[in-house]
């Protein structure tokens, strides 16, 4: 009988739970519609700009100023400025025109509005002719995952099938680095430097370690100025920044050592998938994981300098992982892990493998072995999910995990296929690319 109770009140728990997921999916779909609808209103907007231009002689001039006047109807209604409105009329034929494909996807359901988004930023850049071929393969990516682990593969696909190596095109980009400071309010500012994308990382990733290493550590110093210390982790990182360039060293260091100190100590790490061909000279764009594609030229710079990298193995066609290099068993061991599972295995999320913490499917304590098929990533927020929530998760064989939800629900979390594998060369511009 307390067992029969007790099934019954986890049920009432879950009614609301289910309600509210349901009417979730149901406002999404209404909300899509309705965007939907917006962007093909705004297009018209745009095209009936075009029209009244069509006979003027200063056409370009024209365009403009009909443009202009039709934002700032269409601003006046909507209660945004004009030039805000004249952009989102830009943006929607850019959608409309441009990706027709895209935008059929996403009101059948099968892609959502991210989705769009990361394909048209990922193809800005590719020749319209190119465009479709490159279109039909992406939605196909974009179907299988969410926008922010997808984004990699689109980009780099679409840097593949761009005219112009990646290689040239990251030359020019790095040309225009720079720093600037963008004045704010009440005595702050904004310093933003453009920098290569390995580059920022590693500054990123490196004051995020002196910062932890500064939160995690006040008990144990006994500075009276570690003491009160109660900033946060975001505080104390731009903190350690603004000392690193003023000083050269963090002010809370002990020794006040660059080279040395508890702090200064700590180096960035990044994590980088590069294919073969790229590190014997070829040009093929490369995944920082967690981030973005990077050059070629960068990636073999990084792994000529690096301490320890891993060899892997992938099938040629599918890019499937089959195998790392090995030496000892535990360390073979997280090789391959962290080259099958590139980043945290919750659905959704993309956390770096460097970041996160090798999980046991099965929990140790209750009987799980220490093997592959019981291993996979997870970052600490999921770990903890999976352990103080009832998110619910088994391997299955090929290291595909099965998360289960607390309604029922099921997600099925397949092994990455490494987004930088190789694939046979198109024939041609406008024919579809080979699948990666």
């Amino acid at each position: 009988m307390t067992t029969s109770y007790g099934t019954i009140g986890v049920r009432e728990r879950l009614t609301p739970l289910a309600d509210l997921v349901h009417e979730a999916a149901s406002v999404e779909q209404l909300l899509t519609r309705a965007q939907i609808v917006q962007l093909k209103v705004l297009a018209r907007a745009g095209e009936l700009a075009e029209l009244q231009a069509a006979d003027s002689p200063a056409r370009v001039q024209a365009h403009e100023m009909a443009l202009r006047s039709i934002a700032a109807e269409l601003g006046g209604v909507l209660r945004v400025s004009d030039r805000t409105m004249q952009r989102r009329i830009a943006e929607a034929r850019t959608i409309v025109d441009g990706y027709p494909g895209s935008l059929s996807a996403w009101g059948a359901g099968l892609i959502t509005r991210g989705h769009v988004l990361v394909i048209v930023d990922a193809g800005a850049d590719l020749p319209a002719e190119v465009r479709p071929a490159f279109e039909a393969v992406a939605i196909e990516r974009c179907r299988r995952d969410t926008p922010h682990r997808v984004r990699a593969e689109v980009e780099i696909l679409a840097h593949r099938m761009h005219p112009r190596s990646f290689a040239e095109r990251h030359q020019d980009a790095a040309a225009r680095r720079g720093v600037r400071l963008l004045p704010g309010r009440d005595g702050m500012s904004d310093l933003v430097a453009t920098l290569p994308t390995v580059i920022a990382e590693g500054i990123h990733d490196r004051l995020t370690r002196q910062a932890r290493a500064v939160v995690d550590t006040r008990g144990e110093r006994s500075s009276d100025i570690v003491d009160t210390d109660a900033r946060t982790t975001d505080q104390v990182r731009a903190d350690l920044f603004a000392d690193l360039l003023l000083a050269g060293t963090p002010s809370l260091d002990d020794t006040h050592d660059t080279t040395a100190g508890p702090l200064g100590a700590i180096r960035a790490h990044v994590q980088v998938v590069i294919p073969a061909l790229a590190l014997a000279g070829a040009e093929a764009p490369c995944d920082l994981v967690g981030r973005s594609p990077i050059d070629a030229a960068t990636a073999r710079r990084l792994a000529g300098g690096t301490p320890s990298w891993e060899r892997l193995v992938a099938e040629p066609i599918t890019g499937a992982v089959l195998a790392v290099d090995t030496y000892r068993v535990p360390q073979a061991m997280r090789r391959y892990l962290r080259a099958r599972d590139q980043h945290c295995r919750f659905p959704g999320c993309r956390m770096a493998a460097i970041r996160s913490e090798i999980d046991h499917t099965h929990d140790h304590a209750l009987g799980g072995k220490t093997e592959v098929g019981n291993l996979a990533h997870l970052c600490q927020r999921h770990h903890s999910m999976k352990q103080f929530t009832a998110w619910r998760v088994r391997q299955l064989s090929g290291g595909v995990l099965e998360w289960t939800s607390p309604l029922g629900r099921t997600y099925r979390e397949d092994a990455p296929t490494p987004a930088v594998a190789f694939t046979p060369a198109v024939a041609s511009a406008s024919a579809a690319p080979a699948p990666f």
